[in-house]
């Protein structure tokens, strides 16, 4: 009698362990479960939170903005055409240009100190010369304003000639000039700054002839 008793207890007592068991699996697994939207959640929030990457255009480079001056103050003011700018002076072409609509090809300080030959500028800059500078400096100069973005492989016309034009993905190339600064705004036009000189050829011998002859009369007899 004992015997089953204690058999009916422990029977009992096994039914009651199970049950808890099982709860506390079941608990367990209801807590995990309830878990989960909140980890969902923290990941939306992170990645709603996390800055998409969007592609942004690049402002245009070498641009001045606003024009605050016609072409020949801007050129002035710049600091890098001083010898261009003189030289515009020189040839009576300052007038000209600061009216009208016009887009430039200038030579930098540095362009004219190593594209022409020793002595060569200040031989242009000769009263004499006036004529033979202003062939040079409407050589480089385009009647209407054109942007680097409208420039085309090709010809374009000069007050004196034309120039060969070729655009790369990197560069536009002027003849034997590469643009190193395009798009400079004036209120009358736009100035691209080249590193070289544009001379046509049938110029640039009467330039070496001329100035050949005039070191040859200098020379000490």
């Amino acid at each position: 009698m004992q015997i089953g008793n204690l058999t009916q207890l422990t029977t009992k007592l096994a039914l009651v362990t199970g049950i808890v068991g099982a709860s506390a699996f079941f608990g367990v697994g209801a807590i995990a479960q309830s878990a989960s939207p909140f980890e969902s959640i923290a990941q939306t929030t992170t990645e709603t939170q996390s800055p998409a990457a969007t592609p942004t255009s690049p402002a245009p480079a070498n641009t001045t903005g606003a024009a605050t001056g016609n072409i020949v103050e801007v050129a002035s003011a710049s600091g890098s055409f001083n010898t261009l700018t003189q030289a515009v002076e020189a040839a009576g072409l300052a007038n000209t240009l600061s009216s009208g609509s016009y887009t430039i090809f200038a030579p930098t300080d540095q362009a004219f100190s190593n594209s022409l030959p020793a002595g060569a500028v200040e031989f242009l800059l000769k009263p004499e010369n006036k004529n033979l500078l202003r062939q040079v400096l409407s050589y480089h100069v385009v009647p209407g304003e054109v942007t680097s973005k409208e420039l085309t492989n090709g010809s374009v016309k000069t007050l004196s000639g034309a120039v060969a034009i070729r655009v790369t993905p990197e560069r536009v190339v002027v003849n034997d000039a590469s643009v190193v600064q395009p798009n400079i705004q004036a209120k009358n036009g736009v100035i691209h700054a080249v590193n070289r000189v544009l001379l046509p050829e049938q110029l640039r011998q009467t330039i070496a002839s001329k100035l050949a002859t005039q070191q040859q009369s200098q020379a000490p007899q």
